[in-house]
């Protein structure tokens, strides 16, 4: 992968984090720029972890798989890219979800995972290619911090609206950065 692909995964993981941050933001009165950058930090932090947990999976089965593993990596961005659409565009529940209305430490943190799990099986499709997994953690942890943060002082402003379009844009750049991957794999 070359770093342009790697930042814009690092964005695009970060994308559903950034809706939820908007969600938490818009549910918070007036956050304070502290509180933004403590929910960016532990956003970043988990979000970080989660492709490397993946990775160390996926490394696992590599040898199995080595023929396709190009085609591995595009179907798991794919899915979870048409995932991060389908949940962008559907419209949100009429009863608020319990979750927003927790901003302490375990509510934030659970939050942060969830938001994770498409991290953790891109880690897993990275583990098919030849990519530098530390770099790609660090990139889409630091995106997360910075998505995270902007997202909670931009909660009260933007609302919900413009989260859920993040996260279609989100959907279509890893749908994107699979393209990329497998263009390179064939073309190499």
């Amino acid at each position: 992968m070359n770093p342009i692909s790697i930042l814009l995964l690092g964005f695009a993981m970060s994308t559903d984090a950034f809706a939820a941050a908007i969600g938490k933001g818009a549910a918070m009165t007036r956050p304070r720029l502290s509180q933004a950058l403590r929910a960016g930090a532990i956003f970043g932090v988990i979000e970080a972890i989660t492709p490397v947990l993946g990775w160390l999976l996926g490394k696992g089965a590599a040898r199995y798989i080595e023929a396709w593993d190009h085609w591995a990596a595009f179907a798991l961005l794919l899915v979870l890219g048409l995932h991060m659409i389908w949940n962008g565009l559907r419209p949100e529940p009429d009863e608020p979800v319990e979750e927003a209305s927790r901003h302490g430490f375990l509510g934030l943190a659970l939050t942060g995972l969830s938001t994770s799990i498409d991290a953790l099986a891109v880690g897993v499709g990275l583990a098919f290619v030849d990519t530098p997994i530390a770099v790609v953690a660090v990139v889409i942890g630091l995106c997360t911090f910075c998505m995270v943060t902007l997202g909670i002082m931009l909660g009260r402003v933007l609302g919900e609206m413009v989260g859920k379009r993040a996260e279609v844009a989100g959907g279509v750049i890893l749908i994107g950065v699979g393209l990329v991957i497998v263009y390179e794999h064939l073309s190499a």
